[in-house]
């Protein structure tokens, strides 16, 4: 799963310095209205919402906006109902992408969602044709220079972790989402900075790419991660490495 989460790590390294901040805002405000609604709007109760209010924080949105954005979705503030739906298909090289969206017309998102597949090389598939592939998952990252492997993984072992892997200069925690809370607070009690820590979709297995298809389906995950009403872009690519350290 390497390939996968390097690629998740330089994105959200992207997202850090990304001047576009009022489009990442938006999404994160969707986030947390859904997830109010779904699940009510008290942090401590509602797992989904806990994740979204921290990572609303990690890309330094306003308290305002969150509480907004979460009376939008108990019905205390006027506020978009949004749908949640889940597209699927192949970029280039048969590479399988999952698209997480939320969107308030599900026929306008689908034929947009469609059509930059179709620009970029890619195709749709039906509802199950690639979810199997994908788990949900906890990803942490953490920088090798802030502590040693035998230490970190004394400490998110201890506290639920499944995996640790190296890649380069980091360390990859993996673990249930169940977990993901657990380990994410082991480590802020020994004060170990995270480089990234979310929930998300890992493959099971990957597919071989050339340099020139990831190139290829990188614009396809970038077109589609500009669209309005995507949350999520994941895919099971093995990305070559030179093409990681170009994008890093």
């Amino acid at each position: 799963m390497s390939g996968h989460s390097k690629w998740a790590t330089i994105k959200h390294k992207k997202a850090a310095a990304d001047s576009k901040r009022g489009k990442v805002f938006t999404k994160l405000i969707r986030e947390l209205t859904t997830a109010a609604k779904a699940g009510g709007g008290n942090p401590d109760t509602n797992p989904r919402l806990r994740v979204a209010v921290q990572t609303a924080k990690d890309n330094n949105m306003p308290q305002d906006n969150i509480t907004r954005a979460i009376k939008k979705g108990t019905g205390e503030l006027p506020g978009v109902s949004y749908e949640e739906i889940n597209y699927e298909g192949y970029g280039p090289a048969g590479v399988a992408v999952y698209v997480q969206a939320l969107t308030d017309n599900k026929n306008r998102s689908s034929s947009e969602i469609r059509s930059i597949f179709d620009k970029k090389g890619g195709n749709m598939g039906g509802a199950g044709s690639v979810a199997w592939i994908f788990e949900k998952k906890g990803l942490i990252v953490v920088d090798k220079s802030k502590i040693s492997e035998d230490q970190l993984m004394e400490t998110v072992l201890a506290a639920g972790a499944e995996d640790l892997t190296s890649e380069g200069a980091l360390y990859e925690v993996t673990m249930s989402q169940q977990d993901f809370e657990n380990v994410k607070k082991a480590l802020a009690e020994k004060n170990i900075a995270c480089e990234s820590a979310e929930i998300t979709m890992l493959p099971k297995n990957l597919t071989k790419v050339s340099a020139e298809d990831a190139k290829r389906l990188l614009g396809l995950i970038e077109d589609l991660e500009e669209h309005d009403d995507v949350q999520n872009v994941y895919n099971n690519a093995d990305i070559p490495e030179e093409v990681l350290k170009e994008l890093a």
